[in-house]
């Protein structure tokens, strides 16, 4: 699906957060990042196509590399959020440790939410498109 200069890719594969982005690099993109509700929604009409409901899917955004701090995998600025009400909330007191790794579509809501990262989801990629390509 193109969208905004991007091109995104729902993989109904489950898998770990850092497998799923490691499967994105082997294809020249990254984990998505989403910069505004518009691409939240066109994200999520992605999903539903393929699953016919909206799953609980990998995106590119952690705070593994400092707590609090959340960062997209492509490196571009973390600045819209979709956070599900008290989230993140790093797994409180949750004796797995801390949650660094961010699915969307969680909860009635279909907001965000800190999630281990070593859980088995879905996920989308997202590459930027050539101008020149065209």
């Amino acid at each position: 699906s193109e969208f905004n200069g991007r091109c995104f890719r729902f993989f109904p594969v489950p898998m770990s957060w850092a497998s799923a982005q490691r499967n994105c690099v082997s294809l020249q993109a990254s984990l998505a990042s989403i910069h505004n509700i518009d691409e939240y929604h066109e994200i999520q009409r992605l999903i539903k196509a393929s699953t016919n409901e909206l799953v609980r899917t990998w995106i590119g955004g952690s705070d593994a590399q400092e707590e609090g701090t959340w960062l997209w995998s492509d490196g571009s600025p973390f600045h819209y959020t979709n956070w599900c009400a008290g989230e993140p909330n790093n797994g409180a007191t949750d004796p797995r440790g801390v949650q660094q790794c961010l699915q969307m579509n969680d909860k009635p809501e279909k907001c965000w939410d800190d999630l281990w990262c070593n859980f088995a989801l879905p996920f989308v990629c997202a590459k930027k498109i050539c101008p020149c390509a065209r």
